[in-house]
């Protein structure tokens, strides 16, 4: 009698062990997230029309490629107007304005979003709303970015130096002309000879202008492809009408920066094509890339999310390095406008306007 009550009260305990278990497990997998279904049909709204979106999708691409194309291009054309070639003020003037719509695409574009997509409701909260991932990978991007910055400066000054010291003859003068064309893009040049000849001051310049360029277009292009994807896979046509226009003026003014530190980096003609057609392709071929994955791609899958935002937190870091540091302080700190207190004081007044107008934007786009 005694062991038959024993295990009846053992079964009771193992029974009510496993509805505390049970209950438990409910509530933490009920914590998470939404299910991925809330989270599709957040993102349709009321305005769903996939044939619409489709057709304003194809006039995205051409639009967006037209526009990309003037503002990268005009800097580059500009050697054919007097008043805007890099040694005249009108030029300073246009790259402050474009310094400032890079630094506002950065701050008032890119970290918005990825805040967005990482602190989205369809992710769990442990661990992408506890912790703030959007400034902490802008924060190691930007910090990776001045490492890129200092070791590619440290390897060509490097490289210039041992062939400045070398006599040029035999292999030594193959390398030596390889590695001027390398500098210049293509372009003609020289390199100084003759024993301890180090790189001049202009040189270095011309150096610290390629690597800015060339860095600053890695960080466009990532987030090119990321919103260009965002509305390929779009399937809301009352969300693509205004971000198309938005976007062409976001590409357009964003170009002009770009194309300006295309033009004082002096590539060849060669290099300026490649570096302005894939800043005029890669939000093209996002969106055409987000048209070709709108069956199986969801912007707001979790797996969408985590990807978009760290690749915008990662771009926004490297936006607003560039702006601040290689476009921003190089210039009102350097030798010109410091020179020159009234050009300084509407460089400013230009970079404010361009910032502003790109905040602006954002509420578009």
């Amino acid at each position: 009698m005694a062991s038959i009550f024993t295990n009846r009260r053992r079964s009771h305990c193992l029974a009510t062990a496993a509805i505390i278990i049970l209950a438990v497990l409910t509530n933490v997998s009920a914590d998470p997230a939404p299910a991925p279904s809330a989270c599709g049909a957040k993102s349709r709204g009321g305005c769903h029309d996939r044939a619409e979106a489709l057709k304003l999708k194809v006039v995205a691409i051409a639009a967006i490629l037209a526009t990309s194309m003037i503002g990268v291009g005009a800097p580059l054309f500009s050697r054919e107007v007097p008043a805007l070639t890099p040694d005249r003020k009108m030029f300073v003037l246009v790259k402050a304005f474009a310094s400032g719509v890079i630094l506002a695409t950065g701050y008032m574009h890119v970290m918005p979003d990825s805040f967005d997509d990482l602190r989205s409701d369809c992710l769990p909260e442990v661990p992408w709303r506890k912790f703030p991932f959007t400034t902490f990978v802008a924060m190691l991007s930007a910090v990776i970015t001045l490492m890129v910055d200092s070791y590619a400066m440290a390897y060509y000054k490097k490289i210039n130096a041992k062939i400045s010291g070398d006599g040029g003859g035999g292999a030594n003068g193959q390398v030596k002309d390889s590695v001027a064309g390398l500098e210049h893009g293509g372009a003609d040049a020289h390199v100084h000879g003759g024993a301890g000849d180090a790189i001049d001051g202009e040189k270095a310049q011309l150096l610290r202008y390629r690597v800015v360029a060339q860095v600053l277009e890695l960080g466009i292009v990532v987030h090119s492809v990321v919103i260009g994807l965002s509305l390929g896979a779009s399937d809301n046509p009352c969300t693509i009408r205004p971000l198309i226009a938005a976007l062409c003026f976001h590409q357009m003014f964003e170009g002009m920066g770009l194309g300006g530190c295309i033009l004082q980096a002096e590539f060849g003609l060669k290099v300026k094509f490649i570096m302005a057609f894939f800043f005029s392709a890669t939000t093209p071929f996002g969106i055409a890339l987000g048209i070709g994955l709108s069956n199986v791609y969801s912007d707001n899958s979790p797996a969408a999310l985590i990807v978009e935002g760290l690749l915008n937190a990662s771009s926004a870091g490297l936006l607003n390095y560039m702006a601040l540091v290689d476009l921003l302080a190089a210039d009102f700190l350097g030798p010109r406008l410091q020179a020159d207190m009234k050009l300084q004081t509407w460089a400013y007044v230009a970079v404010l306007f361009g910032a502003g107008f790109m905040a602006l934007m954002a509420k578009w786009a």
